[in-house]
């Protein structure tokens, strides 16, 4: 036992470029300032919500937090906007770090407390949770930092957790019959796509489909012990399999995307210096201007 926690302490805090984690954070960030504003924009709703519909979580209830109100939901809109898009530049990590896990939590409890509960922003949450340890990084940085290898391995067990509970949900609340009942054929009732009409003429291919489902999410925790150089091609998997699902019955999972991007090697996306790189070339190939010869005023 004593042998096995350094070895367990070392894959916890095995050591990643730290231009790796800048750009993993620029893209939390980013992505929060987009489910405000693109992708979640129903929960602002709640600020007209009344407040006898209010039911919190466990954690609402524990702290306690407010009830919802208009000055309160618009409050944390705005300010979370504002604080996401400054820390996705990558300055002032902890002062700005912090309020923003802070605030999107508060953001999350006030959109699940009215009886729907999403389980894709597992993952987001833990990000944004530990990002603010690693400190500053700047993009480009090849300096290896095991507290930034830390807070994306932390990441990525979360994500695995995500795929892995949710087998377990199933079968503790639907049983071993899950996998043969119905609810693919539902799902692709309520909010399936012409593709999926497709699939669901194909007799038992859903049975099928179920099956596999439940058998991805229990080995989802072996993308920990394939070998390095095949592991970006599981992750690619999981964004397939999520893109199949988004094809068929319309649920985008994008939270977990994003926080699942702390398996991937982030730090060789780096679009500004792309941008600049660019804009040099294009400067060095321009042509010089031609000069006019002097005139010389005739006596």
């Amino acid at each position: 036992m004593t042998s096995l926690w350094p070895r367990v302490a070392r894959w916890l805090t095995e050591p990643v470029p730290l231009g790796r984690v800048a750009a993993f954070r620029t893209l939390v960030y980013l992505f929060v300032a987009a489910d405000l504003t693109i992708f979640s924009p129903w929960v602002r709703a709640h600020a007209n919500t009344p407040a006898e519909l209010y039911r919190p979580l466990l954690i609402g209830r524990l702290l306690p937090l407010p009830t919802p109100s208009a000055a309160l939901v618009n409050g944390i809109f705005w300010s979370l906007l504002a604080v996401s898009l400054l820390a996705a530049t990558g300055r002032a990590p902890r002062l700005l770090g912090w309020p923003v896990f802070l605030l999107y939590l508060e953001w999350m409890i006030v959109a699940m407390s009215y009886g729907k509960v999403d389980h894709d922003r597992f993952g987001l949450l833990v990000a944004l949770a530990v990002l603010p340890t690693v400190g500053r990084a700047r993009h480009g940085d090849a300096r290896l930092s095991a507290a930034g290898g830390w807070a994306l391995r932390v990441t990525q067990i979360a994500v695995i957790c995500t795929y892995f509970l949710a087998a377990l949900a199933k079968l503790r609340f639907g049983g071993p019959d899950w996998v043969t009942s119905s609810v693919l054929a539902q799902a692709i009732i309520r909010r399936g796509t012409a593709f999926a009409d497709l699939i669901a003429g194909v007799p038992g291919l859903l049975i099928l489909a179920q099956f596999g489902i439940l058998a991805f999410e229990l080995a989802s925790p072996l993308v920990f012990v394939v070998p390095e150089r095949w592991r970006t091609r599981v992750v690619a998997f999981f964004y397939s399999f999520h893109l199949f699902t988004f094809a068929t019955i319309t649920i985008s999972f994008a939270p977990h995307l994003v926080a699942m991007a702390s398996f991937l090697p982030c730090e060789t996306l780096r679009p500004v210096h792309r941008l600049r790189q660019l804009r040099r070339g294009r400067t060095a190939e321009a042509p010089a201007p031609e000069r006019t010869p002097d005139t010389v005023p005739t006596p």
